[in-house]
Parts: C-alpha cells; sequence; structure tokens
C-alpha cells in the first residue's frame, strides 16, 4: 500500500472495519455454513494482503509514531494496544481480543494473526526490531515494584514461581503442583518476574531453575522440570500470542541468554546485568521446558529424565528451538527431535549434546551444589556473554522471531492444532474423571 502514511492508514481502516461489518452478521466461526465460512476467509485474507502491503512500506513510520521517535521503550502487549489505537484495523483492539479470550480456539476469528504480521514485520526492520528486542531486555514494572522485598527478605512467592536467595545462589522453583509444571500465561508473567528480581538482587551471584513437588496424580511428591505449553488452556482459548509465545522467548528466555538491560547505554559500561544460569531436570524436559536447557550455561539431569519437544504432535513451532537446537545438536538430531518427536533420554550417548551431567537421582542434589559453586568464578559473566555473541548474535535472533511471530500466529489458528488440543483435552477430562 503505496502513498503518504495518513492516506493508507484511512485506506486501511475502511476496510478493516467493512471486514468486521461481514464478520458481525455471520454465525460463530463453528456455526457457519460452507459458504459463509468462504466469504470470511475472502474478506478477511483481502483486508490482510492490505495491512501486509501497509506494514511493508510504513513499518517504521509506523514504529516510530508509537514510541515517540523510540524515547518510548514499550513491550510487546503495550504496542499492540497502541497500534491498535493509533492505528484503527491495523491490529485488534482491546475490545475484539476479549471477546476472543471468552471463546475456545476453535471459536475464535483469529484476531491474532494480525499481531503476528505487525510484530513479524517490526522485527525484521532493523531499527524497530533493534528497539522492540532492547525493549523486552527491560525489567518488568512488576518486578521493580517487587525488588525492595526480595532484597530484603530472600524470597519471593509469585504463585506458579518459588524465588529464594540462599547465599549467592538465586533459586527459582516452578511449582505448578497440579499441572506438571505446564506453562500458561500466567507462569510466563511469573517467570520473568523471577528472572528479573534473579538478575537485579546485588547478592545473586548465579541462578538455579529447577521443578518442584507435584501433586498431580501419576507424580505425586516427586520433582519435575516442566511439561511445556499447557495444552488443555490452549484450546480453551486461554494461550496467548502476545503474552506467552512471543513474550516467553522476547522475555524471560532472552534475558536469561543476555541478561538484563538496566541502562541507558549512554555510559561507557555494559548496560546489561548478567549472571550464570543452571538448569536441573527431573522427571521430564517436554516442549517449552526442553526449550529452557539450550539457553542455560550448565544442564544437570537425573539418570532416568528424558527430553522431548513434541512439535509434530501438537502442532505448533517450538519457540526458538528450530534456531537453537541444530547448533547444539546437529541438524540430523535436530530433526529427529523436531520434526519426528524423538525423545531423548538422559541415559543415552545423544543426551550430552543436551545436558552436561546426568547423576541418579539421589546425588542430583549435591551435584548441583558442586555446578553452582564452579559458575561463581569471577571470569565466568565476560566469558559467558563473548560465547553468547558468538553463537547467537542478536540480529540473527531477531530475525528468526520475525518470522516465527507469524508462523507461530498462523499454527495457533491452523485446523490441525484445534484438532489435536481438542482430543487432548477431552482425553484428559476423560482419565481424570
Amino acid at each position: 500500500m503505496g502513498g503518504d502514511l495518513a492516506t493508507a492508514r484511512a485506506a486501511l481502516a475502511a476496510a478493516a472495519a467493512h471486514t468486521e461489518d461481514l464478520l458481525a452478521i455471520l454465525p460463530d466461526p463453528p456455526e457457519r455454513s460452507t459458504a459463509q465460512r468462504a466469504a470470511a476467509a475472502e474478506a478477511v485474507d483481502a483486508t490482510r494482503t492490505l495491512r501486509e502491503a501497509f506494514l511493508r512500506t510504513h513499518v517504521d513510520a509506523v514504529h516510530d509514531e508509537l514510541t515517540a521517535g523510540r524515547t518510548l521503550h514499550l513491550r510487546l502487549a503495550e504496542l499492540a494496544d497502541a497500534a491498535a489505537e493509533a492505528f484503527p484495523g491495523l491490529v485488534p483492539t482491546a475490545a475484539q481480543l476479549a471477546g476472543e479470550r471468552a471463546r475456545t480456539q476453535a471459536g475464535k476469528e483469529g484476531h491474532e494473526i494480525d499481531q503476528g504480521l505487525f510484530f513479524s514485520h517490526l522485527l525484521r526492520s532493523p531499527t524497530a526490531g533493534a528497539h522492540l528486542v532492547e525493549a523486552m531486555l527491560r525489567p518488568t514494572p512488576r518486578a521493580l515494584e517487587l525488588l525492595p522485598l526480595f532484597t530484603a527478605t530472600g524470597r519471593a512467592d509469585l504463585g506458579s514461581v518459588q524465588l529464594e536467595r540462599t547465599g549467592a545462589v538465586a533459586r527459582l522453583t516452578m511449582c505448578g503442583h497440579d499441572r506438571l509444571n505446564a506453562e500458561d500465561n500466567q507462569q510466563i508473567d511469573d517467570m520473568e518476574t523471577a528472572v528479573d528480581l534473579a538478575l537485579l538482587d546485588p547478592e545473586v551471584e548465579v541462578c538455579l531453575l529447577r521443578g518442584g513437588e507435584m501433586t498431580h496424580p501419576r507424580y505425586r511428591g516427586r520433582r519435575v522440570f516442566s511439561a511445556g505449553i499447557n495444552l488443555k488452556a490452549l484450546h480453551g482459548g486461554g494461550i496467548s500470542l502476545v503474552d506467552f509465545l512471543l513474550r516467553r522467548e522476547l522475555g524471560y528466555i532472552h534475558k536469561i541468554l543476555r541478561g538484563l538491560l538496566v541502562g541507558d547505554g549512554a555510559g561507557w559500561r555494559p548496560a546489561t546485568v548478567e549472571k550464570p544460569w543452571v538448569a536441573a531436570v527431573d522427571g521430564f524436559a517436554i516442549g517449552g521446558g526442553a526449550q529452557l536447557l539450550l539457553v542455560f550455561d550448565h544442564v544437570l539431569a537425573a539418570a532416568d529424565s528424558y527430553l522431548s519437544l513434541p512439535a509434530a504432535k501438537e502442532g505448533i513451532v517450538p519457540g526458538a528451538s528450530n534456531f537453537r537446537l541444530t547448533r547444539a545438536a546437529g541438524p540430523r538430531l535436530a530433526r529427529q527431535v523436531i520434526l519426528g518427536g524423538r525423545r531423548v533420554h538422559a541415559h543415552e550417548p545423544q543426551a550430552a549434546l543436551f545436558v552436561d551431567e546426568v547423576h541418579e537421582s539421589d546425588e542430583l542434589d549435591l551435584a548441583i551444589e558442586r555446578s553452582l559453586e564452579r559458575l561463581r568464578g569471577q571470569a565466568v559473566v565476560a566469558n559467558r556473554r563473548m560465547l553468547n555473541l558468538a553463537e547467537e548474535p542478536v540480529d540473527a535472533f531477531r530475525l528468526y522471531m520475525a518470522e516465527f511471530a507469524l508462523q507461530q500466529a498462523l499454527r495457533l489458528y491452523s485446523a490441525d492444532v484445534i484438532h489435536k488440543v481438542g482430543r487432548f483435552t477431552a482425553e484428559q477430562d476423560r482419565r481424570q474423571g
């Protein structure tokens, strides 16, 4: 969509309003006839084509307006809200998203795909994308509010994550006791808050992430690392593209890897606070749990544990694993794990590509403490920074995330994913019933 920004903005707003008027007179998506579905798809696709052309031409101007010339450091959700208000029809409004959240995944219109398109273009821009990546590395308001109490007491109960400082170690314990630490929107918020607090606390030198003891009937009293994405929440429409799938990668996981941006870059000292991270796997690290391990400095696993990335089964893209796993495990094993759903057990030789140490469960605690002590060396932080810069340049990550934003949005609303998560939820309800 060429021409000046004002003309293009008005044209997009008019086209989007026309499409919304059409959708409003149709039945809800699951009740539409074949002809009605075709009419809706045609209108949505035509408007989406206009959005694509608009963003291709004007993305930097849009971003500059939303961020006051890149002086405001807006996070993902803030940018989406600002864009909905300033550029009608570009991304869904708060009211549209609220209406979507009240529906199951199968009953939604798929407005989040337009958010994926928006963030895909933003991240692909060297200027807008770099600014967004940096904004997401800043501390969250929730963490800044909780920081004085945490530094004074060394404890923070964040709901699905418990944070405790013992000596110079920040211990993050995932405690989704009844759902095997399966992640949802709330756990993403809790994890980012915990990571921020651990990085901001000047007394902390090294950080540990581990799963807590479960109350789930099949694993009661046993530690579990993570079952990945909460598929029941996904079926129910409770997994957000912005607040979960994008925030997770650009937020707390990237902060673990890259550090927390606490300065403005104006001085000569580094603007980030970085610390070494250790992960300990009990039981299993499935999906998002396995993704996490790829950014940790040292990973330990119980001998009876396993890792998997069941992307083919779930039908979605496993975060940044496609970007990082080939580097860690090589292309052949990466394809076996991501495309074929192969499990890697801790006792297999290939597990050495994912974890640094494997121990019997009764020996794991002592091994964790030894690894934490080793990573307290004074030169560890500087060297991990240089290793991470060499292995994963920021711009390479940004460009991966640009494509991920759109591809993951499309997968969320694909027929196979909706069918699979619905079938999974029905099976889970049957077992619990």
